[in-house]
């Protein structure tokens, strides 16, 4: 199963995953003209897409992807302080790891090591038909 990114979200927002494993998973993410909302600020929409992505690869990590799937069904983010430009890198830690569903913890820090976004989400483990 191709889990690269290419011709997704990822591939358009310029998300690159650093490291995933059962117990975080990183990825950046530029600030630049495909991030940014019109007044020149990273977008929270952009954000949270970041934060739903990484908490979803990381669920992955504890599937068998051959029969199992993950998709988020809940997301909230706090936005903490504007980026104007850089990269962003997401860090997402697992709360909770059952049969059904999972719950991770993201926070979004700019490079300047600058806490940009927390967030909390939500996903549902769906068995392949």
């Amino acid at each position: 199963m191709d889990v690269s990114g290419s011709n997704t979200l990822l591939e358009a927002l310029g998300i690159e995953i650093v490291e995933c494993n059962t117990s975080r998973c990183v990825a950046t993410m530029p600030v630049d003209h495909r991030t940014k909302q019109p007044f020149g600020l990273l977008h929270g929409g952009a954000s949270a897409a970041l934060a739903e992505t990484v908490a979803s690869m990381g669920a992955a990590a504890h599937l068998d992807l051959t029969k199992q799937v993950c998709s988020g069904i809940e997301i909230n983010a706090n936005h903490l302080k504007s980026v104007r430009d850089g990269v962003v890198t997401a860090t997402a830690v697992p709360v909770h790891v059952g049969r059904r569903t999972m719950v991770f913890q993201i926070d979004i820090k700019d490079d300047r090591d600058r806490h940009i976004c927390t967030s909390r989400c939500t996903l549902a483990v769906i068995d392949r038909i």
